[in-house]
C-alpha cells in the first residue's frame, strides 16, 4: 500500500465515531454475531466492556484463565438484551401433561436454523447458502415465512447441518447438542427419564415474520407434531 492510501485509510478511521464504531459489529464493516450487542446496549456499556476485555486480556497473558473472558461476555450480552422487546410471549406451560413425563412422547422444537445434511430448506428458493451469505440477507429472512426442517432423531452429527443470520453458531456448529439436542434426548429417552423422543426433531430460523409465524404458522406445526404422536415438546428459542 503506498503512503497516500495509507494516510488516506488512517484519515477515514479517524473520522469513525465510538458509536459507529460499536454499532459496525452488528451486521456492519466489523460484523460479529457475538458481539452485535454492542450496538444495542447504551455506549457506556460498550466502553466498559471493552475496557474490562483489554484489562482482563492482560491477566490471561500471566495466569492462562479464560473464564473471567467468557463471563464478560456473558454479563454484558445478557444486560444489552435485558431491554424490553417488540413482543411478549406467555413461558409457562400451553398444556398440562395428562402423564407423567418418562410416560410422555416429547417432540423438540428449536428456532435455531438446523437442518439435515441433504435437506436443505432452499430459504427463497436458494441452494446451499452460507453461513455469511445469510448473515447479509437478514432483512430479507425477517420479513418471509419460516421454513420448517425435519430431522430424524437418528441423524449423525456430521450430517446436521446449521445456518442462521441472526445469532453466532460457533458453538451450536461445533456441538449440535448446545442449541439442538439431539443426543441429549436420545439419552433421557434411553434412561426412561421420558416415554418417548418423537422423530423428526424440528427447527427453522426464528428470524422470520413474527406475526405470521404465531397466528398462521406455529398453530400448524404444532398440529403436525401432534399428528406425529407428540404429547408435548421441548421448546429451544434463539
Amino acid at each position: 500500500m503506498s503512503t497516500d492510501n495509507r494516510n488516506s485509510a488512517n484519515e477515514e478511521a479517524a473520522k469513525e465515531t465510538f458509536d459507529e464504531f460499536r454499532s459496525s459489529f452488528s451486521y456492519g464493516s466489523r460484523t460479529d454475531l457475538l458481539f452485535k450487542f454492542l450496538k444495542s446496549g447504551s455506549e457506556q456499556l460498550a466502553d466498559d466492556f471493552l475496557t474490562e476485555i483489554l484489562d482482563l486480556t492482560g491477566d490471561l497473558i500471566d495466569n492462562g484463565d479464560t473464564a473471567p473472558i467468557v463471563e464478560a461476555i456473558v454479563r454484558a450480552q445478557s444486560e444489552a438484551y435485558s431491554g424490553p422487546g417488540n413482543f411478549e410471549y406467555d413461558s409457562k406451560p400451553f398444556a398440562i401433561l395428562d402423564q407423567p413425563v418418562s410416560e410422555s412422547k416429547i417432540a423438540l422444537l428449536t428456532t435455531t436454523g438446523h437442518f439435515a445434511h441433504g435437506d436443505d430448506p432452499k430459504p427463497f428458493g436458494m441452494d446451499g447458502l452460507t453461513q455469511e451469505q445469510v448473515v447479509k440477507m437478514t432483512s430479507e429472512f425477517g420479513k418471509a415465512d419460516p421454513v420448517l426442517s425435519e430431522i430424524p432423531t437418528t441423524t449423525s452429527v456430521n450430517e446436521t447441518m446449521v445456518r442462521h443470520g441472526g445469532y453466532d453458531i460457533r458453538a451450536t456448529a461445533a456441538d449440535r447438542n448446545v442449541s439442538l439436542p439431539i443426543d441429549r434426548m436420545n439419552e433421557l429417552a434411553d434412561e426412561g427419564v421420558i416415554g418417548e423422543f418423537v422423530s423428526p426433531a424440528y427447527s427453522f430460523v426464528g428470524l422470520a415474520s413474527q406475526l405470521r409465524l404465531r397466528k398462521e404458522i406455529a398453530p400448524a406445526w404444532a398440529a403436525k407434531a401432534k399428528a406425529g404422536g407428540a404429547q408435548a415438546a421441548v421448546l429451544i428459542p434463539i
